[in-house]
């Protein structure tokens, strides 16, 4: 301020007493720049976005503010494909991702730390610190031991790579694009400059080491200064009034936090000269009109709005004009801005009222900001400035506002409606990978796998999967979604039912990861059509009745079992087994990059997860396993002879057509019937249609066993059919 350059001129050329004179005219000066008690400052700027302007003053904060920063080293962008695919008969596609790696420079100060980042609007870093997208994050602070970034210093060079000492700045590595439409964000810093409450000495002592202004700053909690420090002061001042004093041997702001009464003035001098004021009394009053515009509209960044920017009004009734919005650029919270507004209003109201009064004794006590009370009037007064001449020390007083009047509205503060951003925890991922029946689309010379990936969580981003062949190496599969697969357990046990007719028995209890997961009930056409598909176990089933139980809990009833081929599956069941809703959100897998290998799992790695998350692959062979013959016939003919018969099915036949026979969908018909053990029969007779005699002398030498027969497919056996026992 021009006060502090007056004075440090006069000191050096006329010492105390030159100081004190040239801290008077740069009292005026001040009051010529900064203006009076109706100030306003820079006008509020709205959330800005990260920029990159060659030149740019970065500025300092204080507090907690909501900063926009300003690139300073990039990388190009970096290009990741994937190739999924390109198996027999099957195309390739290749997918592309793109990461960057920036730093952005956010004071030039030192910082305490990074709190919520906003990329686009919408949370990029939580306040716990958990990035909601790939990549990594590093912060510095912009302390005097602050070394040079690695990833700086291996791209540009050890020799060409700065510390940036005295700057505090981020460094993201190898951030994700893909939520940004491939391009760096719009992002905004949560900067947590100081800790505990601000004071203006923070402002200060950083450029004026010899000044006293522990100045408490109620209520903001942050505050940046993206220029000289008078303008930060000529923000502050139109809320609070800092009369500024550099006449001692320190600049000293808001003399009256030193006082711990008012100074009692001296009666007043009178004139010596015509034409000064007070001729009879030595001291002139005036009370000024109410302005046209009275300062009542306070602008702020709302701290309990994301920093966004807020509005206060102080009460009263309306006057003639449009009244004055200040705009304070500082964090506060809408109770702490409604009190700044209202005190701004009263100041403006009593602050019309001066007296010009003329003493005859000069007391270093009274000096600018310094409270005074008169003899013979109320109130209590404020000196703004003093005037040496010769007829006495002319002091220039301002109203004080008096304590009941100046007193916390009881009018609440209403921040407004707002909407944040979530900000929650990326959940753990969860997994489950299985093998179908084939569904009849397609060759059905591949195997169906599949893999349901979901989480506990909504705020869940999706995962990456991969395959472990066995070798703990893993192999991507490409992206696993990001729309949750519903997914539980088994609270009971399913009993064992036919799978020829519904079961209506008492069901079977499932808790869903996420209570907010959903299921309904299916009428009998859409079971028809395949709704309401689960993988309960190795059991595939569907269910038309959806009874919620609450907190998760379902009750699922009226059955079908056994769906695809899998009435080998009915028994067994037991409480805790997996639940799978085989609908429309499980991701496919490429057979051809999953293999063969019968201990492989699958993988998924997300945000939320330390390590990943592997599962088996249940059912597997299931999509090309031939189904197992049904409805076995057995008879004896006149010679002795046992007739076996049964009828086939097929894969993925699961339509049945009028006046049409199932397709085999096999390269021939097989069959293999055994006697014995199916695993180690003692006889065995491979035929291509679904019968087989066995004539009497035969049957005699051999060994007495039940006979099975099994469906021999392109690829594998089906599960055995029991014939009879009959030998």
């Amino acid at each position: 301020m021009a006060t502090l350059l007056f004075s440090a001129v006069g000191t050096m050329l006329g010492g105390p007493l030159g100081g004190a004179l040239g801290a008077l005219a740069g009292r005026a000066v001040d009051s010529a720049i900064i203006g009076g008690g109706n100030r306003e400052g820079a006008r509020l700027k709205e959330l800005a976005p990260t920029t990159s302007t060659y030149g740019e003053a970065l500025p300092r904060h204080f507090g907690r503010m909501r900063v926009p920063g300003s690139i300073i080293w990039a990388t190009d962008l970096v290009e990741h494909s994937e190739t999924q695919g390109g198996g027999k008969g099957q195309p390739s596609v290749t997918t592309y991702s793109y990461t960057v790696s920036f730093a952005v420079a956010l004071a030039s100060r030192p910082i305490a730390g990074i709190g919520r980042i906003w990329a686009d609007g919408n949370l990029l870093r939580g306040a716990a610190g958990d990035l909601k997208t790939g990549g990594t994050m590093r912060i510095h602070t912009g302390w005097g031991d602050q070394a040079a970034d690695p990833l700086i210093a291996a791209a540009e060079g050890v020799d060409r790579c700065p510390a940036w000492r005295g700057l505090a700045y981020v460094v993201f590595e190898d951030l994700a694009l893909g939520d940004f439409f491939n391009r760096i964000p719009a992002l905004a810093f949560e900067v947590i400059a100081d800790t505990g409450d601000l004071s203006l000495r923070q402002v200060v002592g950083e450029l004026i080491g010899d000044a006293d202004a522990a100045v408490p700053l109620p209520g903001i909690a942050g505050l940046s200064c993206e220029g000289p420090l008078a303008d930060t002061l000529r923000l502050l001042d139109p809320v609070l009034p800092m009369d500024c004093d550099a006449g001692g041997e320190r600049l000293t702001i808001a003399r009256e936090r030193l006082q711990q009464a008012p100074v009692l003035l001296p009666e007043p001098a009178l004139p010596v000269d015509d034409g000064d004021f007070g001729a009879r009394s030595g001291f002139s009053r005036r009370r000024d009109p109410a302005p046209a515009a009275p300062p009542a509209i306070l602008r702020y960044y709302d701290t309990g709005r994301d920093y966004q920017p807020g509005v206060q009004r102080a009460a009263g009734r309306a006057g003639p004009g449009q009244p004055q919005v200040i705009e304070l650029p500082a964090a506060l919270a809408a109770a702490d801005a409604r009190r700044l507004a209202e005190g701004m209003a009263q100041r403006a109201g009593w602050r019309r009222e001066t007296i010009a009064w003329r003493s005859a004794g000069l007391d270093p006590a009274l000096a600018p900001g310094a409270l005074v009370v008169l003899p013979g009037i109320a109130g209590r007064w404020r000196i703004t400035a003093w005037e040496w001449r010769d007829g006495g020390v002319e002091l220039a007083l301002e109203r004080v506002v008096p304590a009941p009047a100046a007193a916390a509205p009881a009018a609440p503060a209403d921040a407004g409606r707002f909407a944040p951003p979530p900000d929650l925890p990326a959940p753990a991922t969860l997994l489950a990978a299985f093998e179908l029946p084939w569904d009849g689309t397609g060759s059905g010379d591949r195997p169906a796998i599949f893999a349901a990936v979901s989480a506990a969580g909504a705020n869940w981003r999706g995962a990456a999967l991969y395959v472990d062949r066995g070798d703990g190496a893993l192999q991507p599969l490409g992206p696993g979604g990001r729309t949750r697969c519903i997914l539980g357990h088994a609270e009971t046990a399913l009993a064992p039912a036919s799978p020829l007719l519904f079961d209506r028995g008492a069901g079977v209890v499932v808790a869903l990861a996420d209570p907010a997961m959903d299921l309904a009930d299916a009428t009998g056409r859409r079971l028809a059509l395949g709704a309401n598909r689960a993988l309960l176990g190795g059991e595939v089933i569907q269910f038309g009745r959806a009874q919620p139980l609450g907190a998760g809990r379902w009750r699922l009833s009226a059955l079908l079992r056994g769906r695809g081929g899998g009435e080998s599956a009915v028994a067994g069941h037991r409480a805790g087994e997996s639940f799978v809703l085989l609908d429309a959100r499980p991701v496919a897998l490429d057979p051809a990059l999953v293999g063969t290998a019968p201990e492989a799992l699958i993988a998924a790695v997300g945000l939320g997860d330390a390590a990943p998350v592997t599962a088996a692959i249940a059912g597997r062979g299931m999509t090309l396993r031939p189904l197992a013959p049904v409805h076995s016939r057995v008879g004896r003919l006149a010679d002795g002879t046992l007739a076996l018969a049964w009828t086939r099915r097929a894969r993925g036949a699961w339509d049945w057509p009028d006046g049409a026979d199932t397709p085999l969908h096999e390269e021939a018909e097989r069959y293999l019937v055994t006697l014995g053990d199916p695993a180690a029969p003692a006889a065995a007779w491979t035929v291509a249609e679904p019968r087989l005699a066995l004539a009497g002398n035969m049957l005699a030498a051999l060994p007495a066993g039940p006979l099975h027969v099994r469906q021999q497919g392109s690829h594998a056996l089906s599960a055995p059919l029991f014939l009879t026992t009959s030998i």
